[in-house]
């Protein structure tokens, strides 16, 4: 285990030497939005009977800074290492591929956990929230940051090139995440759009995280947990397949 905590250790350093950027930064960001959107939508959006709007808010966008986050730690992390060609002093070392997929998804799945915390703990104080199921929320907080690691880490595999990478986190993870129900319930779409949002597997995390909060949900938690661990088993796969492959790594 020598080499996966090595390699956890350094992926940790990564960003923690840089916390005002991968930490503060998002942290200000999703107060941002809480102010705007909260001010702007209050009363005129559809949340959960018995709920505020506001409330309802606020999970949602703890949930969508945990899934940025823990996405960016691990892509960006393998994209520059590539691209600086120190990639060569992981690849050299016996480190197995289940270690190197292990100590990045971890590391990742950390920040984002860390991130959805700060957010947290600067949005309470302008919301009333109570925990009506403090297991669901840990449960899909934890589940939904190492889907978006392995998420991560694939996209930084694929990707010879930061454009490439940006790419990916622009049209395809920023979508699914603005898209997910962090900013409405999917109950107040039309017909057609709130069942495509069921194809969306972001939507499945934001609802299983709200749960925790409200007690109430757009589908049972149940439904969402299976759809986010088949997610994350498939990805996961996926990514170790690359790894032990080579693909992209060993030029």
């Amino acid at each position: 285990m020598t080499s996966f905590r090595t390699l956890f250790y350094k992926e940790l350093l990564r960003f923690w030497k840089v916390s005002v950027q991968t930490i503060a930064a998002p942290v200000l960001t999703a107060l941002l939005y809480l102010v705007i959107f909260g001010h702007a939508l209050e009363g005129r959006a559809a949340s959960f009977a018995g709920v505020d709007y506001t409330s309802f808010l606020v999970p949602g966008l703890v949930m969508m800074s945990v899934l940025q986050n823990a996405f960016a730690n691990s892509s960006s992390s393998l994209i520059q290492s590539k691209m600086t060609g120190n990639i060569v002093f992981v690849l050299l070392p016996p480190i197995s591929y289940l270690e190197f997929f292990g100590a990045y998804v971890l590391a990742a799945t950390v920040r984002g956990l860390i991130v959805g915390a700060g957010v947290m703990l600067v949005t309470v104080w302008f919301v009333h929230l109570t925990l009506e199921a403090a297991l669901w929320t840990l449960v899909f907080g934890l589940a939904s940051a190492m889907l978006a690691a392995a998420l991560g880490l694939v996209a930084g595999i694929v990707s010879e090139k930061v454009d490439q990478l940006a790419a990916f986190q622009n049209f395809v993870i920023l979508p699914l995440t603005m898209l997910s129900g962090v900013f409405y319930s999917i109950h107040s779409l039309p017909a057609p759009w709130a069942r495509l949002s069921h194809f969306n597997p972001f939507f499945y995390m934001v609802d299983g995280f709200r749960y925790g909060f409200f007690g109430a949900s757009d589908l049972s938690p149940w439904t969402s947990l299976a759809v986010v661990a088949a997610s994350f088993f498939l990805v996961s796969l996926l990514c170790v397949l690359l790894l032990r492959s080579g693909y992209k790594l060993r030029w």
